[in-house]
């Protein structure tokens, strides 16, 4: 039984020091503008700063380059090739045959991996990237348990897989969309993806007996979410995945906060080493809790269990936790007024936790003074009113750069 790697996202450089800090083996993020998240922070200098942090600590950089190019693209493409190259990366993530054959020309060295875009759901196709000079296939999410093995059985030991395992589930196959284009004209698979399939819609069906006459089909009083999925979840799977051998287990969300990276990463870091370490007495529930108090939809395991399951078609279209939200994030430890950056309003009597890394149970307290950051003046309550603002605040227990508070909502 082999440890799978645990790949998280980033969208910068702060992102992905928090990742590796609650333990990602891994993190994945986006060039400047040919990845399909180009919203997402991490500017070239950015990236070769977290490439060197990365390797710095034993970690790993994967750049993603999974656009479906157009000809136009190719003179850039090959230049990022060529950079990425010179950085060091440990892997390129790729989904246009094009793409691959531009970047073995000019980067013979980059290991690449195949995108889920790739819409990978057989062996012979695992196989046809493998002989075209792929090292990782990034499994398309449509795909059951069953497949998964029939795969991992079927295609070379040094074909390496990898899965999503938690995250938004697109309206898209396998993330592959036009509605964003359609709607929006920002292109899914050109890295503008406006997120179309979150929008809140008004449907109508038309009367059997009365053509033309249109009777809305109401939801909420914010609309209808009829695209709009619940989230994949598969901390519950854990033991299986782990099993049948599956190399990377990936987690969803450039453009997630912090909170979010530091809440998901911390939870499955912890039951992939307990698991691990005492398979017998593997109990998700209790990450389970953690991912509860992060979530902003329903969560499902979507295909995995049954190529027929329909629950995450219960469509949830609110992007909100009304129990928890992200408190802050530690700057700098002192004994009596640590520096934390505040992320949401904050309150002497607030009850809030410190997620602590490789631990799966949060420290909890309640706030019992603060300061103001520049005159030390004691204060009451603070709202965040511009980037980076900062509180002074007693912090019970010894704390380091990053961590994450997280606030529990009156």
């Amino acid at each position: 039984m082999k440890k799978p790697e645990l790949l998280a996202p980033a969208g910068s450089f702060e992102k992905a020091k928090v990742a590796f800090l609650y333990g990602a083996d891994a993190i994945y993020a986006g060039t400047s503008e040919l990845s399909l998240r180009t919203r997402a922070e991490m500017q070239n200098d950015d990236l070769e700063k977290t490439i060197k942090y990365a390797h710095s600590i034993g970690k790993k950089v994967y750049t993603t380059i999974n656009i479906y190019a157009w000809d136009t693209s190719y003179e850039e493409i090959k230049k990022q090739a060529k950079m990425l190259s010179d950085l060091q990366v440990d892997a390129v993530i790729v989904a246009d045959g094009g793409v691959v054959e531009a970047i073995k020309e000019v980067a013979p060295n980059i290991s690449i991996h195949i995108s889920t875009q790739a819409n990978i759901v057989s062996s012979h196709t695992a196989n046809f990237w493998y002989k075209n000079g792929a090292e990782r296939v990034i499994l398309a999410r449509e795909l059951n348990k069953e497949q998964i093995k029939e795969i991992i059985n079927n295609t070379p030991e040094d074909l390496e897989t990898e899965i999503f395992v938690h995250g938004a589930i697109c309206f898209g196959y396998s993330g592959r969309c036009f509605l964003s284009d359609f709607l929006a004209g920002r292109s899914a698979n050109l890295g503008d993806c406006a997120q179309s399939c979150r929008w809140a819609y008004n449907v109508y069906v038309e009367e059997n007996n009365n053509p033309g006459n249109l009777m809305p089909v109401e939801a909420d009083d914010k609309g209808t979410y009829i695209f709009s999925s619940k989230d994949l979840c598969l901390i519950k799977e854990i033991p299986e995945i782990i099993e049948m051998g599956v190399d990377s287990l990936k987690i969803e969300g450039r453009l997630k906060t912090s909170y979010y990276l530091a809440s998901v990463v911390n939870a499955y870091r912890n039951a992939i080493d307990d698991y691990m370490a005492d398979p017998e007495n593997y109990d998700y529930s209790k990450y389970m809790n953690e991912l509860e108090k992060v979530k902003t939809r329903g969560l499902t395991t979507f295909y995995f269990n049954d190529r027929n399951n329909k629950d995450f078609q219960e469509y949830e279209g609110k992007q909100y936790n009304p129990n928890y939200e992200f408190g802050g994030i530690v700057v700098k430890y002192e004994e009596e007024k640590s520096l934390v950056e505040i992320k949401n309003k904050l309150t002497v009597g607030d009850e809030m936790e410190i997620l602590i890394p490789n631990k799966i149970e949060p420290y909890k307290f309640t706030i019992t003074k603060l300061w103001d950051e520049e005159t030390d003046e004691e204060i009451s309550t603070i709202n965040p009113g511009r980037s980076g603002q900062c509180v002074k605040i007693m912090l019970p227990i010894k704390c380091e750069e990053n961590w994450i508070l997280r606030r529990k909502k009156a």
